[in-house]
């Protein structure tokens, strides 16, 4: 089974829904390698936003 970048990166979350068929074309030829890359990035972005989320959250009263 060959390798296909488009379901590996939706299967990770990211939203290819709104891309066109020249950029899933162009998106279809990346390498595993750089959907790792990609995915990684993915994740850490989504663990910074979640940390400064949970920050602002701690500590927050309401009178």
């Amino acid at each position: 089974m060959s390798f296909n970048a488009v379901q590996a990166l939706s299967a990770k979350g990211h939203d290819l829904g709104h891309a066109t068929e020249a950029q899933l074309s162009a998106i279809a030829t990346l390498s595993e390698a750089e959907v790792a890359v990609l995915n990684s990035l993915k994740d850490r972005l989504e663990g910074e936003v979640t940390a400064h989320q949970e920050d602002v959250a701690v500590g927050v009263l309401v009178w």
